[in-house]
């Protein structure tokens, strides 16, 4: 497997679920026709500054960390999404082996 990159973490998300006030079951968000769409989830854990950092953007939303920590997570995401418009593809087009290699190569 190639280098890890310990500062990011990635998921893509499947099925929305919301609770309902009333009872405790899980249901499924309704959708007027918008499929769930696939993002990417980059934690940053090193914050000792006490800000709340948030970045949302196409295919990825960012969470926490340091300024250097945030600042690189969103560099990375941002040279991701531009190879993917390179290459004329979306996030739920590839495979987990393809996204990894993306932000492997966009982190360096």
């Amino acid at each position: 497997m190639p280098t890890q990159l310990p500062w990011l973490r990635f998921f893509a998300t499947g099925t929305v679920v919301k609770r309902k006030a009333e009872d405790s079951k899980p249901v499924a968000r309704s959708s007027s026709k918008a499929a769930p769409k696939t993002r990417l989830l980059g934690v940053g854990l090193d914050n000792e500054d006490g800000h709340t950092r948030l970045t949302r953007g196409d295919n990825f939303t960012l969470y926490g960390g340091s300024e250097e920590t945030h600042g690189r997570m969103q560099e990375t995401a941002i040279k991701m999404n531009e190879e993917l418009s390179r290459r004329g593809k979306r996030l739920e087009d590839c495979s987990p082996r393809e996204v990894f290699d993306l932000l492997h190569d966009a982190s360096n």
